[in-house]
């Protein structure tokens, strides 16, 4: 979803920033990539381009623990077991929200129930402008599929659902809402 969406931003003649974990996507014409490995290196990545941001789309969330020792090495096989402590990793969309000012900032929520109350406690929690949520247990929607089906909610408590489409359609519903916040904001201000 990330990727649809820096594509079609970078072909609305957005100036484009795509910070990515591995993967074999291929890179967004136009879109300045930033590629990472760790949930540090991305937080890195991402708050050090914050101040030059006017509009942060968060379109998935890195694990939320990292191993608190890893090894530089293969462990060897053994006779004996190992035990793997886990620590939190930074919340990243937690720390954008919490440097927002004027930026339009727009979070994701991906979940397998309850969704649209865990997509506004989110929304809240987070600071954030426009939630989009999907529950990734919808058939075709999500991860490893070309397609997704969305619900936006924004601070107001307006409502858009996205049905089922490829996922270029729903980056574009997606932008469109975000330009519409950004309009909104500017009659506000």
């Amino acid at each position: 979803m990330g990727y649809a969406l820096a594509q079609e931003a970078a072909d609305r003649g957005a100036q484009t920033i795509l910070v990515s974990g591995p993967t074999t996507l291929t890179a967004p014409r136009g879109a300045e990539m930033i590629q990472v490995e760790t949930a540090l290196q991305m937080s890195a990545a991402v708050l050090d381009r914050l101040p030059k941001a006017t509009v942060v789309i968060k379109a998935a969330a890195v694990s939320d623990y990292r191993l608190s020792r890893p090894s530089k090495s293969k462990l060897k096989k053994s006779e004996t077991s190992h035990t793997l402590e886990l620590v939190p990793n930074p919340d990243i969309l937690k720390e954008i929200g919490t440097q927002k000012g004027a930026r339009i900032v727009v979070g994701f929520a991906v979940e397998t129930g309850d969704l649209l109350r865990q997509a506004e406690r989110k929304l809240k929690e987070k600071n954030l402008d426009l939630i989009v949520a999907n529950d990734v247990t919808w058939e075709g929607a999500g991860f490893s599929h070309d397609t997704n089906h969305v619900i936006m909610i924004d601070l107001d408590g307006e409502i858009e659902e996205v049905p089922l489409s490829p996922k270029r359609q729903v980056a574009r519903r997606i932008l469109d809402r975000v330009v519409h916040l950004r309009k909104k904001r500017g009659s506000r201000g």
